[in-house]
Protein backbone atom coordinates (compact mmCIF):
# COMPACT_ATOMS: atom_id res chain seq x y z
CA UNK A 1 0.00 0.00 0.00
CA UNK A 2 2.95 2.51 0.72
CA UNK A 3 4.96 1.31 -2.29
CA UNK A 4 1.57 2.06 -4.48
CA UNK A 5 0.79 5.50 -2.37
CA UNK A 6 4.18 7.01 -3.76
CA UNK A 7 3.56 6.05 -7.21
CA UNK A 8 1.04 7.48 -7.46
CA UNK A 9 1.92 10.59 -5.69
CA UNK A 10 4.98 11.00 -8.41
CA UNK A 11 1.85 10.11 -11.51
CA UNK A 12 -0.38 13.24 -10.51
CA UNK A 13 2.94 15.55 -9.47
CA UNK A 14 5.28 14.85 -12.31
CA UNK A 15 6.50 18.42 -11.93
CA UNK A 16 6.64 18.93 -8.06
CA UNK A 17 9.25 17.39 -5.55
CA UNK A 18 7.95 14.22 -3.12
CA UNK A 19 9.60 13.88 -0.31
CA UNK A 20 9.15 10.36 2.17
CA UNK A 21 10.13 10.46 5.72
CA UNK A 22 11.84 6.97 6.05
CA UNK A 23 12.58 4.88 3.68
CA UNK A 24 9.15 4.55 2.61
CA UNK A 25 9.39 0.17 3.36
CA UNK A 26 12.55 -1.24 4.71
CA UNK A 27 13.83 -2.40 1.43
CA UNK A 28 16.87 -1.43 -0.49
CA UNK A 29 15.58 -2.00 -4.25
CA UNK A 30 12.60 -0.08 -3.69
CA UNK A 31 13.98 2.87 -1.87
CA UNK A 32 16.56 3.22 -4.72
CA UNK A 33 13.71 2.74 -7.70
CA UNK A 34 11.96 6.09 -6.00
CA UNK A 35 15.81 7.79 -5.55
CA UNK A 36 15.97 7.06 -9.48
CA UNK A 37 12.66 8.78 -9.93
CA UNK A 38 13.45 12.04 -7.79
CA UNK A 39 11.87 11.10 -4.57
CA UNK A 40 13.78 12.68 -1.22
CA UNK A 41 13.75 10.55 1.35
CA UNK A 42 14.50 12.93 4.74
CA UNK A 43 14.86 11.83 8.53
CA UNK A 44 13.92 15.41 9.72
CA UNK A 45 10.97 17.18 8.25
CA UNK A 46 13.01 20.52 9.00
CA UNK A 47 14.50 19.47 5.71
CA UNK A 48 11.59 19.87 3.35
CA UNK A 49 10.54 23.25 2.00
CA UNK A 50 8.01 24.67 3.65
CA UNK A 51 4.83 23.64 1.84
CA UNK A 52 5.75 20.57 -0.19
CA UNK A 53 4.09 17.08 -0.46
CA UNK A 54 5.55 14.69 2.37
CA UNK A 55 4.54 11.16 2.55
CA UNK A 56 5.27 9.70 5.98
CA UNK A 57 6.44 5.62 5.44
CA UNK A 58 4.92 2.26 6.56
CA UNK A 59 6.66 2.30 9.95
CA UNK A 60 4.32 5.26 11.87
CA UNK A 61 5.58 8.54 13.35
CA UNK A 62 5.79 10.06 16.57
CA UNK A 63 3.34 12.81 16.73
CA UNK A 64 5.86 15.12 17.06
CA UNK A 65 7.02 14.69 13.32
CA UNK A 66 3.08 14.99 12.85
CA UNK A 67 3.44 18.20 14.45
CA UNK A 68 6.32 19.78 12.90
CA UNK A 69 4.86 18.91 9.23
CA UNK A 70 2.31 21.11 10.10
CA UNK A 71 4.04 23.58 11.40
CA UNK A 72 5.61 23.87 8.18
CA UNK A 73 2.41 23.28 6.26
CA UNK A 74 2.94 20.23 4.54
CA UNK A 75 0.99 18.41 1.76
CA UNK A 76 0.95 15.42 4.20
CA UNK A 77 -0.05 12.12 2.78
CA UNK A 78 0.26 9.10 5.45
CA UNK A 79 1.30 5.92 4.20
CA UNK A 80 1.58 4.47 7.84
CA UNK A 81 0.39 0.30 8.04
CA UNK A 82 -3.18 0.18 9.10
CA UNK A 83 -1.58 -2.27 11.65
CA UNK A 84 0.83 0.07 12.49
CA UNK A 85 -1.82 2.57 13.44
CA UNK A 86 -3.54 -0.14 15.33
CA UNK A 87 -0.87 -0.95 17.76
CA UNK A 88 -0.43 3.42 17.92
CA UNK A 89 -4.36 3.45 18.79
CA UNK A 90 -3.73 0.87 21.59
CA UNK A 91 -1.40 2.60 23.21
CA UNK A 92 -3.02 6.01 23.03
CA UNK A 93 -6.17 4.53 24.76
CA UNK A 94 -4.41 2.61 27.23
CA UNK A 95 -2.06 5.80 28.18
CA UNK A 96 -5.38 7.61 29.12
CA UNK A 97 -6.83 4.92 31.15
CA UNK A 98 -3.33 5.16 33.55
CA UNK A 99 -1.55 2.04 32.48
CA UNK A 100 1.97 1.41 32.19
CA UNK A 101 2.71 0.21 28.62
CA UNK A 102 5.51 -2.36 27.62
CA UNK A 103 6.13 -2.06 24.11
CA UNK A 104 7.79 -5.24 22.80
CA UNK A 105 9.97 -4.84 20.26
CA UNK A 106 13.80 -3.24 18.72
CA UNK A 107 13.88 0.34 20.55
CA UNK A 108 15.96 1.50 17.47
CA UNK A 109 12.86 0.35 14.70
CA UNK A 110 11.17 3.59 13.44
CA UNK A 111 8.08 1.62 14.39
CA UNK A 112 9.07 1.34 18.08
CA UNK A 113 9.79 4.88 18.05
CA UNK A 114 6.37 5.83 16.74
CA UNK A 115 4.59 3.95 18.79
CA UNK A 116 6.06 4.74 21.72
CA UNK A 117 6.31 8.79 20.68
CA UNK A 118 2.65 8.49 21.11
CA UNK A 119 2.79 8.00 25.01
CA UNK A 120 6.42 8.55 26.02
CA UNK A 121 5.89 8.73 29.56
CA UNK A 122 4.01 5.52 30.04
CA UNK A 123 5.91 3.67 27.58
CA UNK A 124 9.16 1.42 28.52
CA UNK A 125 10.84 -0.83 25.65
CA UNK A 126 11.29 -4.34 26.11
CA UNK A 127 14.06 -6.09 23.54
CA UNK A 128 14.38 -8.73 25.61
CA UNK A 129 13.68 -11.34 28.87
CA UNK A 130 16.73 -9.57 30.18
CA UNK A 131 15.22 -6.35 30.45
CA UNK A 132 12.55 -7.06 32.52
CA UNK A 133 14.30 -6.75 36.00
CA UNK A 134 15.40 -3.01 35.10
CA UNK A 135 11.24 -2.25 34.42
CA UNK A 136 10.07 0.43 36.61
CA UNK A 137 6.47 -0.37 37.45
CA UNK A 138 4.26 1.64 39.37
CA UNK A 139 1.38 -0.73 39.49
CA UNK A 140 1.53 -4.29 38.70
CA UNK A 141 -2.30 -3.99 38.06
CA UNK A 142 -2.46 -1.58 35.78
CA UNK A 143 0.08 -2.71 33.21
CA UNK A 144 -0.15 -3.73 29.46
CA UNK A 145 2.13 -5.17 26.42
CA UNK A 146 1.83 -3.59 23.10
CA UNK A 147 4.38 -5.28 20.42
CA UNK A 148 5.97 -4.13 17.31
CA UNK A 149 3.80 -6.10 14.26
CA UNK A 150 7.26 -7.24 12.58
CA UNK A 151 8.98 -9.40 15.15
CA UNK A 152 9.08 -13.10 15.41
CA UNK A 153 6.40 -14.69 16.82
CA UNK A 154 8.43 -17.24 18.73
CA UNK A 155 10.99 -14.35 19.75
CA UNK A 156 7.37 -12.56 21.13
CA UNK A 157 6.33 -15.25 22.90
CA UNK A 158 9.45 -15.64 24.61
CA UNK A 159 9.43 -12.21 26.12
CA UNK A 160 5.59 -12.28 26.54
CA UNK A 161 5.59 -15.19 28.87
CA UNK A 162 8.35 -13.87 30.77
CA UNK A 163 6.23 -10.57 30.99
CA UNK A 164 3.55 -12.77 32.56
CA UNK A 165 5.23 -14.93 34.63
CA UNK A 166 7.01 -11.80 36.14
CA UNK A 167 3.38 -9.48 36.65
CA UNK A 168 0.71 -11.99 36.21
CA UNK A 169 -2.03 -9.56 36.17
CA UNK A 170 -0.67 -7.64 32.89
CA UNK A 171 -3.18 -7.18 30.05
CA UNK A 172 -2.77 -8.44 26.42
CA UNK A 173 -3.94 -6.02 23.67
CA UNK A 174 -7.38 -6.92 22.41
CA UNK A 175 -6.34 -8.90 19.83
CA UNK A 176 -2.82 -9.96 18.36
CA UNK A 177 -0.61 -7.06 17.49
CA UNK A 178 2.23 -9.19 14.79
CA UNK A 179 0.85 -7.98 11.21
CA UNK A 180 -0.83 -10.73 9.41
CA UNK A 181 1.70 -10.95 6.21
CA UNK A 182 4.54 -11.47 8.85
CA UNK A 183 3.03 -13.95 11.09
CA UNK A 184 1.86 -16.22 7.91
CA UNK A 185 5.47 -15.82 6.27
CA UNK A 186 6.83 -17.10 9.54
CA UNK A 187 4.45 -20.14 9.47
CA UNK A 188 5.24 -21.08 6.22
CA UNK A 189 8.70 -21.02 7.04
CA UNK A 190 8.43 -22.68 10.53
CA UNK A 191 6.39 -25.45 8.26
CA UNK A 192 8.38 -25.87 5.51
CA UNK A 193 11.77 -25.20 6.30
CA UNK A 194 12.74 -28.85 7.79
CA UNK A 195 11.74 -30.44 4.46
CA UNK A 196 14.47 -28.27 2.59
CA UNK A 197 18.82 -27.85 2.76
CA UNK A 198 18.68 -24.36 2.74
CA UNK A 199 16.02 -21.02 3.14
CA UNK A 200 16.78 -18.22 0.69
CA UNK A 201 15.28 -14.90 2.08
CA UNK A 202 14.92 -12.10 -0.42
CA UNK A 203 14.92 -8.84 1.43
CA UNK A 204 17.26 -6.45 3.09
CA UNK A 205 19.52 -6.20 6.08
CA UNK A 206 17.16 -3.09 7.80
CA UNK A 207 13.84 -5.11 6.96
CA UNK A 208 13.14 -6.44 10.92
CA UNK A 209 10.53 -9.58 9.48
CA UNK A 210 12.94 -10.44 6.74
CA UNK A 211 15.88 -11.14 9.58
CA UNK A 212 13.46 -12.71 11.57
CA UNK A 213 12.57 -14.95 8.18
CA UNK A 214 16.28 -16.66 8.62
CA UNK A 215 16.24 -16.58 12.05
CA UNK A 216 13.07 -18.84 12.31
CA UNK A 217 14.72 -21.49 9.40
CA UNK A 218 17.58 -21.65 11.48
CA UNK A 219 15.89 -22.87 14.78
CA UNK A 220 14.03 -25.33 12.52
CA UNK A 221 17.26 -26.56 11.55
CA UNK A 222 17.45 -25.55 8.11
CA UNK A 223 20.37 -22.68 7.44
CA UNK A 224 18.56 -19.33 6.38
CA UNK A 225 20.45 -16.64 4.50
CA UNK A 226 19.24 -13.30 3.62
CA UNK A 227 20.04 -11.81 -0.08
CA UNK A 228 19.01 -8.66 -1.26
CA UNK A 229 18.86 -9.66 -4.82
CA UNK A 230 19.94 -12.65 -7.53
CA UNK A 231 23.68 -10.69 -6.83
CA UNK A 232 24.13 -11.64 -3.23
CA UNK A 233 24.01 -15.46 -4.07
CA UNK A 234 26.97 -17.41 -3.10
CA UNK A 235 27.22 -20.33 -5.07
CA UNK A 236 29.49 -22.35 -2.65
CA UNK A 237 26.51 -22.64 -0.40
CA UNK A 238 25.43 -25.21 -2.85
CA UNK A 239 27.35 -28.24 -2.72
CA UNK A 240 24.91 -30.35 -4.10
CA UNK A 241 22.81 -30.05 -7.42
CA UNK A 242 20.08 -32.59 -5.65
CA UNK A 243 19.55 -30.13 -2.96
CA UNK A 244 16.13 -28.74 -2.21
CA UNK A 245 16.05 -24.46 -1.54
CA UNK A 246 12.75 -23.08 0.04
CA UNK A 247 12.80 -19.20 -0.95
CA UNK A 248 10.70 -16.86 0.74
CA UNK A 249 10.86 -12.66 0.93
CA UNK A 250 10.30 -10.29 3.35
CA UNK A 251 7.02 -8.05 3.20
CA UNK A 252 8.08 -5.48 1.24
CA UNK A 253 10.27 -7.44 -1.14
CA UNK A 254 9.54 -6.62 -5.12
CA UNK A 255 7.88 -9.07 -6.59
CA UNK A 256 10.57 -9.27 -9.50
CA UNK A 257 13.86 -9.77 -7.22
CA UNK A 258 11.94 -12.54 -6.04
CA UNK A 259 11.20 -14.03 -9.76
CA UNK A 260 14.76 -13.22 -10.45
CA UNK A 261 16.15 -15.52 -7.97
CA UNK A 262 14.14 -18.93 -8.92
CA UNK A 263 14.92 -18.29 -12.70
CA UNK A 264 18.64 -18.20 -11.52
CA UNK A 265 18.82 -21.29 -9.67
CA UNK A 266 16.46 -22.47 -12.32
CA UNK A 267 18.59 -21.67 -15.10
CA UNK A 268 21.77 -22.29 -13.23
CA UNK A 269 21.17 -26.14 -11.74
CA UNK A 270 18.05 -27.26 -14.21
CA UNK A 271 15.99 -27.54 -11.60
CA UNK A 272 12.21 -27.77 -11.17
CA UNK A 273 9.66 -25.08 -9.29
CA UNK A 274 7.26 -26.15 -6.65
CA UNK A 275 4.99 -23.90 -5.24
CA UNK A 276 3.15 -25.59 -1.49
CA UNK A 277 0.08 -23.21 -1.17
CA UNK A 278 0.16 -22.53 2.87
CA UNK A 279 -1.93 -19.55 3.39
CA UNK A 280 -4.67 -17.39 1.14
CA UNK A 281 -4.40 -13.87 2.18
CA UNK A 282 -7.74 -11.42 1.89
CA UNK A 283 -6.68 -7.61 3.49
CA UNK A 284 -7.33 -4.46 1.96
CA UNK A 285 -6.79 -0.93 2.93
CA UNK A 286 -8.20 1.62 2.19
CA UNK A 287 -6.85 4.64 0.38
CA UNK A 288 -4.57 7.22 3.31
CA UNK A 289 -7.31 10.33 3.50
CA UNK A 290 -4.15 12.87 2.51
CA UNK A 291 -4.23 11.12 -1.53
CA UNK A 292 -7.90 11.01 -2.03
CA UNK A 293 -7.51 14.87 -0.50
CA UNK A 294 -4.89 15.54 -3.34
CA UNK A 295 -6.57 13.46 -5.77
CA UNK A 296 -9.96 15.81 -5.49
CA UNK A 297 -7.69 18.93 -5.76
CA UNK A 298 -6.83 17.62 -9.14
CA UNK A 299 -10.73 16.54 -9.92
CA UNK A 300 -9.71 12.95 -10.10
CA UNK A 301 -12.05 10.58 -8.56
CA UNK A 302 -9.97 8.44 -5.72
CA UNK A 303 -12.53 5.38 -6.93
CA UNK A 304 -10.97 5.29 -10.24
CA UNK A 305 -7.62 5.24 -9.20
CA UNK A 306 -7.74 2.83 -5.81
CA UNK A 307 -4.97 0.83 -4.05
CA UNK A 308 -3.30 -2.07 -5.58
CA UNK A 309 -5.27 -4.92 -4.07
CA UNK A 310 -3.05 -8.28 -3.46
CA UNK A 311 -4.50 -11.38 -2.60
CA UNK A 312 -1.36 -13.52 -2.19
CA UNK A 313 -0.91 -17.34 -1.73
CA UNK A 314 2.19 -17.53 0.88
CA UNK A 315 4.03 -20.24 -1.26
CA UNK A 316 7.37 -22.50 -0.62
CA UNK A 317 9.21 -22.87 -3.91
CA UNK A 318 11.86 -26.03 -4.24
CA UNK A 319 13.97 -27.33 -6.38
CA UNK A 320 15.00 -30.60 -7.92
CA UNK A 321 17.00 -31.91 -10.62
CA UNK A 322 14.60 -31.50 -13.76
CA UNK A 323 14.01 -28.85 -15.73
CA UNK A 324 10.64 -27.31 -16.07
CA UNK A 325 8.75 -24.14 -16.70
CA UNK A 326 8.73 -21.01 -14.13
CA UNK A 327 5.70 -20.11 -12.00
CA UNK A 328 5.81 -17.68 -9.61
CA UNK A 329 2.64 -16.93 -7.07
CA UNK A 330 1.80 -13.73 -6.05
CA UNK A 331 3.82 -13.75 -3.07
CA UNK A 332 6.49 -16.71 -2.71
Amino acid sequence: MAIDVVDQVLDMCPDEPVYVYHDIVHNTHVVNRFRDRGVVFVEDVNEVPHGAIIVFSAHGIPPTVRDRANERELRVIDATCPLVTKVHREAIRYAKLGFQILLVGHEDHQEVIGTRGEAPDATQVVESPADIPKLRIDDPQKLVYLTQTTLSTDDAAVIIDALKAAFPDIKSPPSGDICYATTNRQHAVRKLAPMCDMTLVVGSENSSNSKRLTEISANAGTPGRLIDDANQIDYSWFDSPDQTILITAGASAPEDLVAEVCRNLLERYDGTIQTCDVFEEDVYFAQPLGLKKMMRARDIDPKSRTIRVMKPTISATSYGSEASDLEIPGAS
